[in-house]
């Protein structure tokens, strides 16, 4: 499975974590930026990622900011893309079961590093439902077509 990752400054050493955790479990990961700890914009890495998810060039998409509500919002102006801003591993799984979310957010001032390999194996290994799920995501996808 394809998976591009990208964060913010108050992201990176989380995303520096999961991209090793990514990487010795056998995903292909490409990192999309940004490669330190200097202040940088997170809707830029929000975009970079939302745009190869959503072409379908990866498969999956990861994203930190600080709290993960900031490049959440940003990732999910992109059409197609269904970013699940995740917590712990119920919310995980259920981002994946019923959302089908394309790409996982987490904060890095607010994960812990253990915790955020356990959000993304739960997000990574849980199935779409489909059903009931399936018609609500058409919903949000004919909500992306309005003006």
């Amino acid at each position: 499975m394809k998976i591009a990752i990208g964060s913010d400054h108050g992201g990176f050493q989380l995303k520096e974590t999961v991209k090793a955790y990514l990487n010795e479990n056998g995903y292909d990961v490409e990192d999309l930026g940004c490669f330190s700890s200097e202040s940088v914009d997170y809707p830029d890495f929000a975009l970079k990622v939302a745009e190869k998810v959503a072409s379908g060039e990866f498969e999956k998409g990861i994203l930190m900011c600080g709290t993960g509500i900031g490049i959440s919002i940003s990732a999910n102006k992109v059409k197609g893309i269904r970013a699940a801003l995740c917590h712990d591993h119920l919310t995980a799984s259920l981002a994946a079961r019923h959302n089908n979310a394309n790409i996982l957010c987490m904060g890095g001032r607010t994960t812990g590093p253990e915790t955020a390999k356990d959000i993304v194996d739960a997000w990574l290994n849980t199935p779409f439902e489909g059903g009931r799920h399936s018609r609500r995501l058409a919903k949000i996808a004919e909500m992306e077509c309005k003006k």
